[in-house]
């Protein structure tokens, strides 16, 4: 088509029409308290040391260790010092990635999602064992099967590692965490399309229900939760046995959403995103920040909230995403540079996985930063474009400090967990629009 080549089209000049405003840097307040890196090694051991915890693990037992796609903070660090324990009780642990689908459901392409978070055979200590195959263990009660990692079912038994936190689709008392990670990480495609097929309306009930089967016929030795506070930190590690998962995930959930980043700004005209990524969240930018929720029956009445915006740009796609731009359906508009490193076939066995087809829909794009931004605040209704209201973020996992356009510096100011950190200046864009 000619708009994918000519800069200069008739949608291009319309947008040349809208003058940006002048942003300005704001820093945003949250809980610091987390755990220095250098320290987790000592706490992952601790936790793991619990009588609960490590009469579980015998000498010459064979380990799996669970490794996801989710950009989890120092999670090679931690991983590491699970493998370090296992060892050290005289088993014989294995990693192996647990992530459903992702990384184009292909071997490869899940070994290569660990190795960019710093996770090979060399820096665990141990080896790396991918496959899609999975062995069906059984159904649940409503009579859906129930599948797991050939590997880990083959190992004498699992060690569960994952990130406690809201989910970005349903609501549940077990949502992201350690029993999801049985369930869709382990459960590879096989497994996480097994369980989709209920639809998210229904995940917070059936979810459950697969977990029980696999954990009634997996040795499941131990959950290693992580909780992260709202600057990306590891705040709390929390080893648990099969039973206390069960029991006290529900109110790790709780804490976690306790230390969830938000923005504090409760409405903008425009929210702006410079990076989507499967590394950032499994929706590409995490709907309790940025409101773009793709699952029906989601809700924007929660505590806390997420900014409402009438219009959402993303402008690129993270590196470590490979070319999975799940999540950009929820996007209005788009850039011509992120579409070019878009890679549906790692993308769409993610989508076609989850039935959540409509987050892979492109919306409509422009050929630099300025002109995507500039269009979604002509596709705006009823504001004041000469002053309009955008609010520009990192992604939607780093977001200490973000950008406000001028119009919404009162509200700043009036804000005790917000603090101005400069004045008003131009976008900064290159010769060629963009931002970078």
């Amino acid at each position: 088509m000619a708009f994918e080549s000519d800069k200069n089209s008739v949608p291009m000049q319309l947008c040349q029409t809208v003058t940006l405003p002048k942003m300005v840097k704001v820093h945003q307040k949250f809980d610091t308290t987390h755990i220095d890196p250098k320290d987790l090694p000592g706490v992952v051991h601790a936790q793991l040391e619990r009588e609960n915890v490590r009469k579980n693990i015998k000498p010459g037992m064979s380990i799996a260790v669970t490794c996801g796609s989710r950009g989890i903070a120092n999670i090679a660090i931690i991983v590491r010092a699970i493998v370090d324990f296992v060892k050290e009780c005289g088993a014989e642990p294995f990693v192996f990635p647990a992530m459903g689908s992702h990384g184009g459901a292909t071997p490869e392409g899940q070994l290569e999602v660990l190795e960019s978070y710093g996770v090979t055979e060399e820096t665990m200590g141990c080896p790396l064992r991918a496959t899609m195959e999975t062995v069906q263990l059984g159904t649940t009660v409503e009579g859906s099967p129930v599948f797991i990692d050939k590997y880990a079912h083959e190992a004498d038994g699992v060690i569960l590692c994952g990130r406690i936190k809201a989910h970005t689709s349903f609501r549940g008392p077990y949502e992201s965490g350690l029993l999801k990670m049985s369930v869709i990480g382990m459960g590879k495609q096989h497994g996480a399309e097994s369980v989709h097929e209920s639809g998210f309306q229904n995940m917070g009930r059936v979810m459950p229900q697969f977990a029980r089967v696999i954990f009634d016929h997996t040795n499941i030795v131990a959950g290693v939760g992580i909780i992260e506070n709202a600057y990306d930190q590891t705040y709390k590690i929390a080893a648990l046995d099969a039973k206390e998962i069960w029991e006290q995930e529900p109110e790790l959930l709780k804490e976690a959403n306790s230390k969830m980043g938000r923005l504090w700004i409760e409405k903008a005209d425009v929210l702006v995103v410079d990076k989507l990524g499967k590394n950032i969240s499994g929706d590409g930018m995490d709907p309790n920040v940025s409101g773009t929720f793709g699952s029906p029956g989601r809700q924007r009445n929660e505590v806390p909230g997420p900014i409402d915006a009438q219009r959402c740009v993303v402008l690129d796609l993270t590196d470590e995403s490979h070319g999975n731009f799940n999540g950009i359906g929820v996007a209005d508009v788009t850039t011509k540079r992120l579409i070019d490193k878009a890679v549906p076939d790692v993308t769409y066995p993610n989508a076609m996985t989850s039935t959540l087809v409509n987050m892979v829909k492109m919306p409509i794009f422009g050929h630099s930063d300025e002109r995507a931004i500039q269009l979604a605040v002509r596709v705006c209704n009823g504001i004041d474009k000469d002053h309009a209201k955008i609010v520009r973020i990192k992604n939607t996992m780093e977001i200490r400090d973000i950008w406000v356009s001028e119009a919404l510096i009162d509200e700043v100011k009036a804000n005790p967990n917000l603090e101005l950190m400069g004045e008003p200046e131009p976008w900064g864009f290159d010769e060629n629009g963009n931002l970078w």
